[in-house]
């Protein structure tokens, strides 16, 4: 794990990986390691990859103005930008109408990471460990799913409408995150769920549809999703109806659960 820098102050933590792992933008690889480092950095969610600066086929050339001093509280250097060009010179083929990857990393102040660039997992295209893509972030691996089937009965309802009751429900518990009860269709009134132009994609479980709610003449935007086409993680709940606990009212076995507090 990564240096403690002062006593109150939370880790920058990393933890090396025996994957392959490579960045691909513009249909090249710009970096391929098998020393990369997953690093979660304080206040952020989810991790990044870290990559040895030998292992980019890249140059890092600072972006803009440095900051005259960095932010203890930070454990990264000031965010100064990279932008990544071949070793030959030529620029990275762009998404985003620029003939760099502005922002594509930054160096980590950790002492046990010099020489790491940590990557900015958006500046680029794809992202693969071994010869299988990955999405959305890379997977921590001290997280874990399990899914359970349970005969408890469960009424899902919004505004005093049953939206769903089923005693054939898939509890999934991930690290971290409030346990989701995936419903079979066939239990949900289908009828009353319009399809929403959101979407998401989870790293473990796969890209998400989500879904409105019209009950009682008002439009309840975003209560549910369903993994249509999911990874690993996502099998056993595929084309199953999750809501939002959060906004929606769920009974178990009869007896009412409080709404549970969260970033959704």
């Amino acid at each position: 794990m990564g240096a403690l820098i002062g006593d109150a102050l939370p880790r920058l933590r990393f933890e090396p990986s025996p994957k392959r792992v490579r960045a691909v933008t513009g249909g090249e690889t710009w970096a391929d390691t098998t020393a990369a480092m997953v690093v979660w950095e304080p206040g952020r969610l989810v991790p990044s990859y870290a990559v040895p600066a030998t292992d980019l086929d890249a140059e890092l050339e600072p972006v803009g103005p440095a900051a005259e001093a960095p932010d203890p509280a930070a454990h990264v250097d000031p965010r100064s930008p990279f932008s990544v060009h071949t070793t030959a010179g030529e620029p990275v083929s762009p998404r985003r109408g620029s003939v760099r990857l502005d922002g594509a990393g930054f160096r980590p102040a950790d002492p046990d990471l010099a020489g790491y660039v940590v990557l900015d997992w958006s500046a680029f295209d794809q992202w693969f460990e071994e010869d299988d893509e990955i999405f959305g972030h890379p997977r921590d691996p001290f997280h874990r799913i399990d899914v359970r089937s349970t005969g408890r009965h469960v009424v899902v309802s919004v505004d005093g409408v049953v939206l769903a009751d089923t005693t054939r429900s898939k509890l999934l518990f991930e690290t971290q995150v409030t346990p989701r009860t995936y419903i079979p269709r066939e239990d949900v009134r289908m009828e009353l769920l319009v399809p929403s132009d959101s979407h998401s994609t989870c790293a473990y479980k796969g890209p998400a549809q989500y879904w409105s709610v019209r009950v009682n003449g008002q439009l309840h935007r975003n209560l549910a999703w369903s993994i249509v086409e999911p990874l690993s993680d996502g099998v056993e709940v595929k084309d199953r109806i999750a809501f939002f606990d959060e906004k929606v009212d769920v009974t178990v076995d009869g007896k009412p659960l409080p709404r549970p507090v969260s970033p959704w």
